[in-house]
């Protein structure tokens, strides 16, 4: 929650230099209070874990927030139920006249496809469009932060050699960004993906800010337009065996994957996992939320559109 302090208090101007949250009185006796609006498009064929897990990450914060679902309506999906999708979730389209706070766009199985060959890539690329002017926040996971970045930005993918997964280590690059507040200076996250990004075009971009990096997995978060767009390239999100199932998977599949890096003890997947991402997820999360209360418009028809 923010510091309320006098307005000449001299050291409010190091406090905000520093990138903590700090409102002096007059802003605090005018401030009115509300919850966050924040919509979740689940684009995960397993829509009730990342739904839980997600909700998790939220839920670190004292700050009171309003959490609703988008579906595509343009894809089946075949691992929720139709009950489930019909009581929790919206479509675009009864939720395109509304303006939210913050908006979550989540990966996707589908890496290895082509952007245009997705079948519900022309209702995602209307979503796009839509948070450029009616949402203060997006941020964009695994093959959504892909995704938007490729619509938005123009970075290609690229496709690996070979399956990145497992815990990697980052490197904080650029702390005093808001985003990275109170990181130490290497964090871990999760990967799990068959391609990455062209970091040629994204070190070439001017619009893009790369705030954390891996020497394995490239760019990790990724800011544009003063964190009004944020794309992290892991799954931050994901629960201490998420992994461990995906492993599996591919194992009864007969896909010969390799063991996830840093993940079971001595690498012996017949030891649970080692949950050592936990605190910095929570903190990027923690950070976002304190981002986007102190951005957003408290009307938020008056949520000003990027500039193009």
């Amino acid at each position: 929650m923010p510091i309320r302090i006098q307005s000449d208090l001299p050291v409010k101007e190091i406090l905000e230099r520093e990138n903590l949250f700090v409102i002096d009185e007059k802003r605090a006796i005018d401030q009115d209070i509300r919850p966050l609006e924040i919509c979740i498009v689940n684009l995960m064929p397993t829509k009730e874990e990342t739904e839980l897990q997600l909700l998790r990450m939220l839920s670190n914060t004292p700050i009171q927030l309003n959490v609703i679902f988008m579906r595509m309506s343009s894809h089946e999906a075949a691992n929720t139920s139709a009950s489930h999708l019909k009581q929790f979730y919206y479509t675009f389209e009864e939720l395109k006249e509304r303006r939210f706070d913050g908006l979550i766009i989540t990966g996707a199985p589908v890496e290895k496809m082509e952007y245009e060959d997705v079948d519900y890539w022309p209702e995602l690329c209307r979503i796009f469009d839509w948070s450029r002017t009616n949402v203060t926040s997006t941020f964009h996971l695994c093959w959504g932060a892909q995704a938007g970045l490729y619509y938005h930005h123009g970075i290609p993918k690229v496709l690996l050699p070979k399956k990145l997964s497992g815990v990697y280590p980052h490197k904080v690059l650029h702390r005093r960004k808001m985003l990275m507040r109170g990181m130490d200076d290497y964090f871990f996250a999760p990967q799990s993906r068959y391609t990455g990004l062209d970091e040629a075009a994204v070190a070439a971009n001017p619009e893009l800010y790369v705030v954390a990096a891996g020497e394995e997995t490239g760019s990790c978060v990724i800011l544009a337009y003063s964190s009004r767009q944020i794309f992290v390239t892991g799954h931050t999100e994901y629960e201490r065996m998420e992994l461990d199932a995906e492993y599996r998977r591919d194992l009864s599949r007969g896909l010969d994957p390799d063991i996830p890096v840093n993940y079971y003890p001595g690498d012996d997947p017949s030891k649970d996992p080692i949950l050592s991402w936990r605190s910095s997820s929570n903190c990027i999360y923690t950070n976002w939320l304190n981002l986007v209360y102190q951005e957003t418009p408290y009307d938020l028809h008056k949520i000003p559109p990027l500039e193009e």
